[in-house]
């Protein structure tokens, strides 16, 4: 059986999750979210526990028992404490600021770089350089980031760019003479 599907979810103070049929609900502090999963994995709710039990005869039903382990685990770390990424603007002139619900973005083009914001995310700018995009779903606040990284991702021989932060850009050496 899948190492990740072995560990039990421990569902903390604040947290309420019910199992009707194949669906999930997880409503906390933050928010509440949705899962749908497969017949073949048995759930089990013991006080503030969930377990997990795959039907082994079916092909892969422990390798999608622990990804709904994941799955499941991540809407609860996100209904309780949210998950956050943060972007930065390498650049001379590289600018970001929010109006309303889109992000304005100038980014070293000819025109300014438009961004509207999806529902369930909420971004800010505490500083031009940088941008900081919160969520309850992780999936969404990544999708999320990585659109944004995709309008100027960094490039290897001066790193200008939207990097993550804590990324590190490997630079190339330039020509010689």
């Amino acid at each position: 059986m899948s190492r990740v599907a072995k560990k039990p979810i421990v569902i903390p103070t604040g947290v309420e999750i019910s199992i009707n049929g194949l669906e999930i609900n997880v409503k906390g502090p933050k928010g509440s979210m949705k899962l749908q999963f497969q017949s073949f994995i048995g759930l089990k709710q013991d006080n503030n526990e969930i377990i997990f039990t795959p039907d082994l005869t079916v092909d892969n039903a422990d390798a999608l028992a622990g990804t709904t382990r994941a799955l499941l685990a991540n809407m609860v770390v996100g209904v309780t404490d949210g998950f956050v990424r943060k972007l930065i603007l390498v650049g001379v002139g590289y600018k970001a600021q929010v109006q309303g619900s889109t992000l304005n973005l100038n980014l070293g083009f000819s025109h300014p770089v438009k961004f509207d914001i999806p529902a369930g995310i909420t971004i800010e700018t505490p500083v031009q350089t940088e941008i900081v995009i919160k969520g309850v779903d992780r999936h969404l606040v990544g999708q999320v980031a990585a659109k944004i990284r995709a309008f100027r991702p960094p490039e290897p021989y001066k790193g200008k760019g939207i990097k993550y932060d804590g990324e590190v850009i490997v630079k190339k050496e330039g020509k010689k003479k």
